[in-house]
């Protein structure tokens, strides 16, 4: 196998276990001062680095920094998995697996998003077009990628965020509720527009926008445009978020025939039935 991070590549040959009793104990005390320290990765990679330094005749300087990088590198993971995790995404979409050049979001647009800067600058993003034209996948591999560059995400749906508020308002807690989603870099709220947003929801998601107006990014993906929303919301509202949600806000326009309706009629949406 092949450790370490930055510099030389280092290649780890030979057993992974101690070979003479003495060792074996010194492994054991490496373990039980890993355990000690919380340090799992380096303790699960200490026996074969151990192993290759004895076989390689490594400099102890080498030795230190190939665990030490096993190390940073296995918290680097850990920490983009739990964000995942936290994250709530939908479906596991990523940039992988998006198609840019069957996307009806243009192929400029799609790179400077992907650049990110517009997070750092807390703007929004805002995907409005027909059902099936990719808005959803494209934010979730968005987010995902958002991810894997150290930042933090939360999705969820107007329908998620009114169960937010009547969760919370028995306590009197809303407000800290929001401030929780506001602790992620990125908010995504996916699907505005299927359906009439309830009091709750629409409160919640008023709140939302307000709390993050120049202070956090939202993207959004509907199926009418945000000057519509007054349709699904208490017109008061509708206008006062919207303003906000706007104001700093790259707005991109869907078009076309449903990618799912597409797949569907062609044959493409399912596996073929086979004879046994």
């Amino acid at each position: 196998g092949r450790l370490g991070g930055d510099g030389p590549m280092t290649t780890v040959t030979g057993p992974a276990s101690a070979t003479t009793p003495e060792q074996a104990i010194i492994h054991d005390q490496v373990e039980q001062v890993c355990r000690a320290l919380r340090l799992p990765h380096l303790r699960h990679t200490a026996a074969e680095v151990l192993a290759a330094a004895r076989s390689q005749r490594w400099d102890p300087a080498e030795v230190l920094r190939v665990v030490l990088q096993a190390e940073l590198d296995g918290r680097a993971a850990a920490t983009i998995a739990n964000r995942r995790k936290a994250a709530g995404f939908p479906a596991g979409k990523t940039l992988d697996s998006f198609d840019p050049t069957a996307s009806a979001i243009p192929t400029a647009a799609q790179q400077a998003l992907q650049t990110l800067e517009w997070i750092g600058r807390r703007e929004n993003l805002c995907l409005a077009g027909p059902s099936g034209t990719g808005k959803s996948h494209y934010l979730e591999a968005l987010g995902h990628h958002a991810i894997d560059q150290g930042l933090k995400v939360t999705w969820t749906t107007l329908e998620g965020l009114g169960h937010l508020v009547r969760r919370h308002r028995v306590d009197d807690s809303v407000g800290r509720a929001i401030a929780r989603l506001l602790r992620t870099d990125l908010i995504v709220v996916d699907d505005i527009g299927l359906l009439p947003a309830g009091a709750d929801a629409a409160e919640a998601f008023y709140r939302l926008i307000d709390a993050a107006y120049e202070t956090r990014s939202l993207a959004i993906s509907s199926n009418i445009h945000p000057a519509r929303f007054d349709e699904l919301m208490p017109a008061t509202l509708a206008a006062a978020g919207v303003d906000r949600l706007l104001h700093h806000a790259h707005v991109i326009l869907t078009e076309g025939d449903s990618y799912r309706q597409t797949e569907a009629t062609t044959g493409k949406g399912v596996t073929p039935l086979t004879t046994p």
